[in-house]
């Protein structure tokens, strides 16, 4: 409904407002299988066996965290309504959609999704297995549109052009799962190198037995 109300350009500040805060925010459990192979999930493991660790997997409702430099229209609407851009490397959609933003003066936090940790995260917090997906707030938007992405910000009340300040430094991005280096496969150990023993010299042949027959 939302979003065919955006598409009709007639999505209110105040209908933005009523999406709840909280929908997005989700504990994501890193689980070790008997096997050793590593899944991720919003479900704690039903197998006893299995081990489950929280994952270091940024919430969808993030954002920037640099903004009490902002002016306050910005500031504001940066506080309710966190952008979040998730992309990948190579991705043509996804660097249109960084430069609407970036043209736009709009703070955002950029996660890239290069591993299957990234996307078996991605897809358990969006349902999304596809790039780009933008999140504000709570709302997520699936795959690129230039007219659908600046209907959303307007409503969430975002300036329309950049008010951010020169000194504004927008933090790099960053992967989306940051595994831990316990979670790695540790490497096997160097094995010492020996020596090569030298050749036995073959033992001489008894007088009574000049031919070396050996039985």
């Amino acid at each position: 409904m939302y979003r065919q109300l955006a598409a009709l350009g007639i999505l209110s500040a105040a209908a933005f407002a009523a999406l709840p805060g909280d929908a997005s925010a989700q504990q994501i459990f890193k689980i070790v299988g008997p096997d050793g192979r590593i899944t991720f999930s919003d479900r704690a493991p039903a197998d006893p066996s299995a081990k489950a660790s929280e994952a270091q997997v940024v919430n969808i409702n993030s954002g920037p965290t640099n903004i009490a430099a902002l002016p306050f229209e910005l500031r504001q609407a940066a506080a309710r309504y966190p952008v979040t851009l998730y992309t990948a490397p190579g991705c043509i959609t996804c660097a249109q959609g960084r430069t609407l933003l970036t043209s736009r003066g709009i703070p955002f936090s950029e996660r890239t999704i290069s591993k299957p940790e990234d996307a078996d995260a991605l897809q358990r917090l969006t349902g999304a297995n596809s790039v780009p997906v933008l999140t504000i707030g709570a709302q997520q938007l699936k795959g690129y549109s230039d007219s659908e992405w600046s209907q959303f910000l307007d409503a969430a009340g975002y300036p329309k052009t950049s008010q951010l300040p020169p000194s504004y430094v927008p933090a790099p991005a960053s992967p989306l799962v940051a595994l831990d280096q316990q979670s790695q496969p540790a490497a096997a150990p160097a094995q010492p190198t020996r020596p090569a023993r030298p050749a036995a010299k073959p033992a001489e042949p008894p007088p009574d037995n000049p031919a070396g027959i050996q039985f």
